[in-house]
């Protein structure tokens, strides 16, 4: 079930993974390693700019699962990757959402638990077609229920396609379909 997260509590993860940043810069500073430091402040300004990115795809509830995942408690970690970036006016993002909160608990049914396990999203959106890539990698001990969820319909402009399931390794992409195919 997929929590419900309000302005309070957004705030409280945000300062507390801010918090987490500055005492790792504020440590290596301390161990005299300047080039440490430079490196995680290089982190910082990608993850804000892939952020930024997401949020300015027009998908907000998308965006919301996305940005909120690894705060809630999954058995998997999340990170996620906006490769091109253009506002998408052709998705339903409510519908997209459910699907993507429905996976996160498929996933967390199906994995082995307190393991590393790591699901990664890319994004290609432009103006005709985007496309969601989705790698996980961990310890699987139920495909089935994975295989199931990803041979359902999403809807009529959404379409699933698995290019690789095994018991370590799922991949695959949602993507738009044409209006003129449709």
């Amino acid at each position: 079930m997929k929590k419900e997260w309000d302005t309070l509590e957004v705030l409280k993860h945000a300062r507390h993974d801010w918090l987490n940043r500055l005492q790792l810069i504020q440590g290596n500073l301390s161990l005299n390693k300047v080039d440490r430091v430079k490196e995680i402040i290089g982190e910082i300004i990608v993850e804000a700019r892939q952020e930024a990115q997401l949020t300015n795809l027009n998908l907000p509830q998308f965006a919301s699962a996305q940005l909120t995942c690894n705060w809630d408690q999954h058995y998997f970690r999340l990170d996620y990757e906006v490769n091109k970036s253009s506002t998408i006016q052709h998705l339903d993002d409510k519908v997209l959402a459910n699907w993507t909160n429905e996976l996160f608990e498929i996933l967390d049914a199906s994995v082995e638990k307190f393991q590393e396990n790591h699901l990664s999203v890319m994004i290609q959106a432009d103006e005709e077609e985007t496309r969601f890539f989705f790698d996980f990698s961990g310890i699987l001990i139920n495909t089935s229920n994975i295989i199931q969820f990803l041979e359902k319909p999403l809807n009529s402009t959404m379409s699933v396609r698995a290019t690789a399931v095994t018991d370590e390794e799922i991949s695959f992409e949602v993507f738009t379909i044409a209006a003129e195919r449709v």
